[in-house]
Order: C-alpha cells, then sequence, then structure tokens
C-alpha cells in the first residue's frame, strides 16, 4: 500500500506545476494533501478529482483559501470523519480521516505558530489538546497512519540550521518535547524507546538519514537545500514491521514542500 502525503500551498497552484500529472504516475493508493487553499466548490474540475479515485475534502470555514485537507483513494473508504470535536481547530480544515476496515489514514494540518505570539499559543493549545486524543488512537487497536504537516522537527537530523533555529515556531524546545514525546523511538535513533508510542516511518527507516520536506521561499533555500523535515507518516507500533521504504520527490517543484512517499506491506 502506497501512501503519498503532500503539503501542496494551494491544491490548483501545485497542479498547474505539474502535480497531477506526476501523482497519475505514482500508483498510490492513498494521498493525504494539506493546505488544499480552496473550497471545494472551486474544485469541480476532474484535476480535483482523477479517474479512479475517491476524493475527500474539508474545507476551512473561517476563511476562504486558507488551510484545507484532502484524502484522495483509490479504495472507496468505510467512512469518512472530519472533525474532532473542538471548533477552533475543525473549522480551520485540519483534519481528516478515511477509515478501511481496521485501518485509518488521517491528513493532519497541524498550525503553523511563525506569525507570532497569538498563533504561536494556538499552537501550544492544538497540541496539548491532540495528546489524549491520539493516546486514545493508540490504545484503539486500530492501525493509524498519521500524514501531514506538523509544523515541527523532532532533532537536529530534520534541519539544516538547528543552532539558529532554537527561538523560531518549529523547533522551539516545548514543540519538539511535544513530538518526540508522542513517539516510540527516542530521538535520532530507531530503536523502539516504549513500543508504545507512534513510528516515524522515515526515521524508522533512515536512523541517520537528514533529509527536508520543506524548504523557505527566500533566497536560495531548496537550491542549497537548507530545509526542515515538518512532512510526516506516524503509524502505530504494529505497522512498524510493514515498512517497506520511502522517498521524498525533489526533482520537481510543485509546492514550498516536497511529496513524502511510504510504501506498506498491507
Amino acid at each position: 500500500m502506497r501512501i503519498i502525503s503532500f503539503n501542496a500551498n494551494g491544491i490548483r497552484s501545485a497542479t498547474s506545476k505539474g502535480f497531477g500529472d506526476w501523482f497519475a504516475r505514482q500508483q498510490a493508493d492513498v494521498l493525504c494533501i494539506q493546505e488544499t487553499k480552496a473550497q471545494e466548490a472551486q474544485l469541480a474540475d476532474p484535476l480535483f478529482r482523477p479517474d479512479g479515485h475517491h476524493c475527500f475534502y474539508r474545507d476551512a470555514i473561517t476563511k476562504k483559501g486558507y488551510s484545507g485537507v484532502a484524502i484522495w483513494s483509490r479504495r472507496a473508504p468505510d467512512e469518512v470523519r472530519t472533525a474532532l470535536g473542538w471548533a477552533p481547530f475543525d473549522d480551520e480544515g485540519r483534519y481528516i480521516e478515511a477509515r478501511f476496515g481496521n485501518l485509518s489514514v488521517v491528513s493532519f494540518y497541524i498550525p503553523s505558530g511563525s506569525s507570532g505570539e497569538l498563533r504561536q499559543g494556538f499552537k501550544f493549545e492544538v497540541m496539548e489538546w491532540l495528546r489524549p486524543i491520539l493516546a486514545g488512537w493508540l490504545a484503539s487497536g486500530r492501525d493509524y497512519v498519521l500524514c501531514g504537516d506538523w509544523n515541527i522537527v523532532r532533532t537536529a537530523l530534520d534541519i539544516k540550521n538547528w543552532k539558529s533555529n532554537q527561538k523560531n515556531s518549529g523547533c522551539l524546545p516545548a514543540e519538539r518535547d511535544w513530538l518526540n514525546g508522542l513517539c516510540a523511538d527516542l530521538p535520532g535513533d530507531a530503536e523502539p524507546a516504549s513500543g508504545r508510542g507512534w513510528v516515524d516511518a522515515y526515521r524508522a527507516l533512515h536512523p541517520q538519514g537528514q533529509d527536508y520536506t520543506w524548504w523557505s521561499n527566500r533566497g536560495a533555500a531548496r537550491a542549497n537545500n537548507v530545509g526542515w523535515r515538518i512532512d510526516y507518516q506516524f503509524a502505530t507500533p504494529g505497522l512498524r514491521e510493514r515498512l517497506r521504504g520511502c522517498s521524498i520527490y525533489r526533482d520537481e517543484r510543485f509546492s514550498d514542500h516536497a511529496p513524502f512517499i511510504v510504501d506498506y506491506d498491507l
């Protein structure tokens, strides 16, 4: 089963840059999109509902052209969920879940705090609110794959300029402690710490890898590979042994993020 996570930074923009053609060649079973930056009514074109796929969107209702998540799947899901029960988060279009038997695939878009203290405060609220939800999913007996842009790096391996970003949103110690506290592996180590946390698919497959999924549009960050790894697929522990490979596609630029592809034996 091939699952792709991609922050499009505007699905219409990414499609105009060739994302749809690339995706058609990937033989993906599920695509999780973040930052659609569109209302579903604006996505009636077949480009946004490719043949052979079931396409589901959760728009932001707080303002148009903002946030938004989606899932495209080749198999029809048994159920699609688009709300977790807290309006400040749900109304920004930050969660959608497709259920296939005992497997749930989630597209998440965790808020950024880079615009200032108000949004950073909201980000911290979201983090604390999500903690028991994610713990409940781990204990549920279901298999989960959590895809998305989490807007947080885990360790020095996940960001080019580690020292200079310690006071910047996405690399704050409190953010990293929260994210690492959710995971089954210790920072920079692919061995399970408790066996009960989430498995970082990339880190499990590449214990010492230094690859990135996002680059600033400023300067020549992408050309110089001055990036951050903030796009993840986190899986429940039972899926660790089913990981078969992963890659970050950088050959074409559809967005300031790169698609993150993981193959599972499912």
